[in-house]
């Protein structure tokens, strides 16, 4: 087993190394100039040049990469161009809101779709699974945003039980927890749909194997041979769209945050994007890319530890 960390902790350093050239490379190679979009288009050659030198973008691409990576491993992620803040500082705000919504999300779509999805297996082409199975079909159809507004509509318009949107900081735990709460379903409900449908598959697969028949013959029920042993080894593919969906949640939101009003992550690049602030971009997408390879790697721990052949 320890072999087997090592290896994925090399390959997680490696994979991290290209992504921080492939991140710094199409980020620099997007059209247009920081430097003349901060100053305008009536400004000066000459002072848009000395800005660019302030800003070091008239240094030669590999030197400013070097320079990049050099402050990336020291935890210095740079200086935003337009706000004059640290980059890391921005980045950690922000995902002071975006991780805790992930993760509402991703535990609301867990505690959703396993018991639907074991009960639809269960209950192969009867009512209940063609129902479940139609009701997850809903679920994937509908757009998250539209389904975030008619939340915002009967909860928050009508109800008046939740806020419409905005967050007040986690000064206010139980205000910050009541403003996440409908984002977070938002999120979840989709999903919850395709995980059940996932987790569906994968039990019935696993149902039909011999040591599921084995162990209802020594005398375990449908529901016991169901959760005792199909359970865990129908897992893999499971754990597989948990490592997708949770990275899709944490980088993904950006449409939610904007229906919410949420300063979170998504939103942070979306208007580094439209101004142009390219080193805040370059920062945020490293960090969503390290959350993404750090949850793969998590994820590769997991299949280890249920299936003990994958060590080797």
């Amino acid at each position: 087993m320890r072999r087997y960390v090592i290896r994925r902790l090399l390959s997680l350093g490696l994979s991290l190394l290209v992504a921080s050239a492939l991140i710094f490379s199409v980020v620099e190679l997007v059209p247009g100039d920081p430097a003349s979009f901060m100053l305008g288009t009536g400004a000066q050659p000459d002072t848009v040049a000395a800005l660019r030198h302030e800003l070091g973008l008239d240094q030669p691409l590999p030197l400013r990469y070097a320079h990049w990576l050099g402050g990336v491993l020291s935890g210095d992620l740079g200086q935003s161009f337009t706000y004059k803040t640290p980059v890391a500082g921005m980045i950690l705000d922000r995902i002071q809101v975006s991780l805790p919504l992930a993760l509402m999300a991703l535990m609301l779509a867990m505690a959703i779709a396993f018991p639907i999805g074991m009960f639809a297996a269960a209950r192969r082409g009867r009512a209940g699974d063609t129902l479940v199975m139609g009701a997850t079909q809903i679920g994937i159809s509908l757009p998250n945003f539209w389904f975030a507004m008619l939340l915002v509509l009967i909860f928050a318009v009508r109800l008046r039980l939740l806020p419409a949107g905005g967050f007040p900081g986690w000064n206010h735990p139980g205000a910050a927890f009541r403003a996440l709460i409908l984002p977070a379903i938002a999120l979840a409900l989709p999903q919850a749909a395709i995980l059940a449908r996932v987790l569906r598959s994968a039990l019935i697969e696993t149902l039909g194997q011999d040591y599921i028949r084995t162990a209802r013959a020594k005398g375990l029920s449908a529901a016991q041979a169901l959760s005792r042993h199909a359970l865990r080894n129908a897992l893999i593919p499971v754990l597989t769209v948990l490592g997708m969906q949770f990275s899709f949640l944490l980088a993904g939101a950006i449409i939610i945050e904007n229906v919410f009003y949420l300063p979170g992550l998504g939103r942070l690049i979306f208007q580094a994007i439209t101004q142009r602030d390219l080193i805040v971009v370059q920062g945020a997408v490293l960090v969503l890319v390290a959350a993404v390879i750090l949850v793969t790697f998590l994820v590769d721990l997991g299949y280890a530890l249920i299936d003990p052949r994958l060590r080797t």
